[in-house]
């Protein structure tokens, strides 16, 4: 609490908590506006990176979820309640430059463009924001310049 020219403020100390998950829907639940409820009731910032969604089969969705650590544990009871699998994915893909020879191939089997080649000096280049961990990257490349890194 601050006071300042007679009037008191009031400072909350909010931390922001940014995430990533797997969801897998059943077909029953596919036509739940979740994603929706997330932002309108929970005020939470999400980015779906990934999405194979069918209303015959079950389906899944790689997103990335931020907000306020109130806001964000009331959106994941949210989830639970919704009878929907989650997983968090606890682990990141990590590139060790000083093996990379910036081959390409790894760019061919990454669907989010995480992985690219920079047109001007024909390097790829690893946009981390856009990986969504699906590790095929990580299968792919001949000099194991890829690698998991679990938390």
């Amino acid at each position: 609490m601050y006071m300042r020219a007679g009037v008191q403020l009031i400072y909350y100390a909010r931390f922001i908590m940014k995430k990533r998950f797997i969801i897998r829907f059943k077909r029953e639940a596919i036509d739940k506006p979740v994603v929706y409820r997330l932002a309108k009731d929970y005020d939470l910032i999400f980015n779906i990176l990934r999405a194979n969604l069918s209303p015959r089969a079950d389906s899944m969705m790689v997103l990335e979820i931020e907000g306020t650590d109130e806001n964000f544990n009331k959106g994941m009871e949210y989830l639970k309640g919704m009878n929907l699998d989650m997983e968090p994915i606890e682990q990141d893909i990590n590139r060790d430059e000083t093996k990379c020879v910036h081959c390409g191939v790894c760019t061919s089997v990454c669907t989010p463009h995480a992985l690219y080649i920079n047109r001007e000096d024909m390097k790829v280049r690893f946009d981390y924001e856009k990986c969504v961990a699906c590790e095929l990257c990580v299968k792919v490349c001949p000099v194991r310049a890829m690698n998991v890194y679990f938390d």
